[in-house]
């Protein structure tokens, strides 16, 4: 994405089920767990790099003895940050008493981070504070092991308000209003009560309260727990917990709209945001590897048992299809085979914009996340040249002489690699000025390889969301090689409503799509659209968020999706550009077509998949009509 997009965060989950002992014997080492962790984090690295964290929990410490370990970074390189510390832990023993990193009963007691349930954490923070404080996972501390809980997740609440009333109807003081906040203390309310009840019973059976301490431990219901914690959340998630004594879970949102992926075996439990991760860390088959289904949990009992519980009903599933396009790695064997097949699908716009004239355009990417739906591209192309000489074989066969056929057999889409990403723009340079100028050599350019007002330049982008570097950077850098015409090409359709589940595009006024739109309406006299928007949508925030529909879609409706994208080309197309220039963008259909089991399309369609969304994007408009630049949830 040639526009820098902070996005969803990345979690990672183990749980052994063997004795430590085991893994010493098999594999070599007591820091087993730790080492899969690492792996599991290093490997989803791409979902976050504002901070990490880890915590880990011993199971079966006796009292007074230290079985949670916590530890988060902010660091440049945070996961090698957080393991080179834990890495310390061990330097000692190591270099004076070897010996004692085979005796796994000794580590356990002796040096934290050694236990059996393991949970890490890579944050984007697409909103709020950048600090310590917000690096997850986040830790509830009792007395009571049963009533401690440790969270991470990739989740956004859209009705934070409304979550945070509820805890105040309960009692409760939270620290701050922040979805982290509200989610760890909602399920940390119903652990304690989940607890309380269990105790009552008990003492009534007249058990003492160490009895009561390890029956409470055996008799939790997690799920039960997870189904009270979330009857009132809306919004896209995947968390994972950890309870003191042991007892974990991962969970995922009913509409399905973060991703979540797990493993078992006799050994081990995993869960992840990528299933790739998991492949790579362990080392198994693609099938082995499955997701958490929408509104159900994963939970991995003290006792080793592992279950799947329904802890919200399921909707339809309207999984991320950004995901795909962009923000999960392409090493996905799926993924990886659906962004290939969004360039494909964007051959027969393309061919209409070059005129079929194949022997005077140049195919490229703006580097790097385009690459693979570059190569579905070319691969269409390929497939248009067979056709052209399949069809003249067949029907022409009679009239082509040699020269002819030579020329015929020799067409070949002209690939090259242009766009070099070069250089970050440094945060010292604070002038304008100086930044516009910086910012426009952040891409540099192969020169010689276009014909001078000869040759079309075909460049693919994984999306379009503001359009900045493009205006600022890319096409002025390509406008240099002097082509008669630059077509940037998006794989994923016109980005036009907010996102309010876990990525960072929430200001309507952000998105080069609704600029276009808003600059249509005025250019066609048609301001009233705009005024009768922000008037329903303000009257809709006043309604249930169950009752609200979106009306920003009215500011859309009276446009072709074609006219939004000559007002694009027009908005990001700098001043003095020599060759003309075109915008091309994939349409919805062909998304849902290459990415058929992934339909949350909210930010390009606006159908929110829960009640939430539309109070968000109604808000969104409204703050955007009354200059007020700050986020909608």
């Amino acid at each position: 994405m040639s526009d820098q997009i902070k996005h969803e965060c990345g979690i990672a989950f183990i749980r052994l089920l063997k004795p430590l002992s085991f893994y010493q014997e098999k594999y070599g080492t007591a820091l087993y767990g730790l080492n899969k962790l690492y792996l599991l984090m290093e490997k989803q690295h791409n979902r976050g790099q504002d901070g990490a964290g880890i915590a880990t929990i011993k199971l079966d410490v006796k009292p007074g003895h230290r079985y949670i370990s916590r530890y988060r970074s902010m660091a440049q390189n945070a996961v090698a940050d957080i393991f080179g510390y834990v890495q310390s832990k061990f330097v000692d023993i190591e270099a004076e008493t070897p010996e004692l990193m085979q005796d796994t009963e000794w580590l356990k007691a002796n040096v934290s981070f050694i236990g059996e349930v393991l949970l890490g954490h890579l944050r984007y923070g697409t909103h709020g504070k950048n600090s310590i404080e917000n690096c997850h996972p986040f830790l509830r501390q009792n007395n009571w092991m049963t009533r401690n809980l440790v969270i991470a997740g990739n989740f956004n609440m859209t009705n934070v308000d409304e979550l945070l009333e509820q805890l105040y109807e309960l009692g409760q003081h939270p620290k701050e209003q922040a979805d982290t906040v509200t989610v760890l203390e909602k399920i940390g309310h119903f652990l304690d009560d989940e607890n309380q009840e269990l105790f009552d019973a008990y003492k009534k059976e007249g058990f003492d309260n160490v009895e009561i301490t390890h029956k409470i431990s055996e008799a939790l219901n997690i799920a039960n727990i997870l189904r009270r914690s979330a009857k009132t959340w809306d919004g896209g998630y995947a968390i994972s917990g950890i309870v003191g004594n042991g007892d974990a879970f991962v969970l995922r949102d009913p509409a399905g709209i973060r991703p979540a992926f797990y493993y078992a075996d006799d050994e081990i439990v995993v869960a992840a945001s990528e299933r790739p991760a998991i492949q790579t860390a362990f080392n198994i088959h693609f099938n082995d590897v499955k997701e958490i289904e929408p509104g159900h949990a994963l939970i991995v009992k003290k006792n080793g048992t592992v279950s799947m519980e329904v802890f919200r009903e399921p909707e339809e599933k309207r999984a991320c299809s950004f995901e795909r396009i962009y923000f999960s790695r392409g090493s996905d064997a799926e993924i990886y085979k659906e962004r290939k097949h969004l360039g494909h699908l964007l051959c027969k716009q393309i061919l209409k914009a070059v005129e079929g004239d194949l022997k005077n355009t140049v195919f490229s990417f703006i580097p790097n996340t385009a690459e693979v739906s570059f190569y579905g591209m070319v691969e269409g192309i390929h497939e248009h040249i067979r056709t052209l000489q399949k069809d003249a074989l067949i029907n022409r066969k009679d009239q082509l002489n040699d020269e002819q056929l030579d020329e015929l057999l020799s067409i070949s889409p002209r690939v090259e690699k242009l766009a070099i990403k070069d250089v970050k723009l440094r945060t010292f340079i604070t002038q304008d000025a100086d930044r516009g100028d910086m910012v426009a050599h952040v891409y540099d350019t192969t020169y010689g390889l276009i014909k001078n007002d000869t040759d079309t330049l075909v460049a693919i982008d994984d999306s379009i969301v503001r359009g900045t570097t493009l205006k600022q950077s890319i096409i002025k850098i390509i406008d240099r090689l002097h082509p008669k015409k630059i077509i940037i090409v998006s794989s994923a359709p016109q980005i036009r409503y907010p996102d309010c589940y876990g990525i960072d595009m929430s200001k309507m006024g952000e998105f080069v799509a609704f600029e276009a739109a808003i600059q249509l309406l005025k250019a066609r006299g048609m301001e009233q659209v705009i005024e009768d928007v922000y008037q329903k949508c303000k009257a809709s925030l006043l309604l249930p968020k169950e009752q609200i529909i979106n009306h920003v879609k009215e500011i859309y409706r009276p446009f072709a999706q074609e006219e939004i994208s000559a007002q694009i080309t027009k908005i990001i197309t700098p001043a003095n550009t020599h060759a003309e220039v075109q915008v091309i963008y994939q349409t919805l259909d062909n998304l849902h077509v290459a990415c058929p089991n992934h339909k949350g399309d909210w930010y390009f369609s606006g159908n929110y998949p829960t009640p939430g969304g539309n109070k968000v994007v109604n808000k969104a408009f409204v703050n955007w009509k009354e200059g007020n630049n700050q986020r909608a949830y």
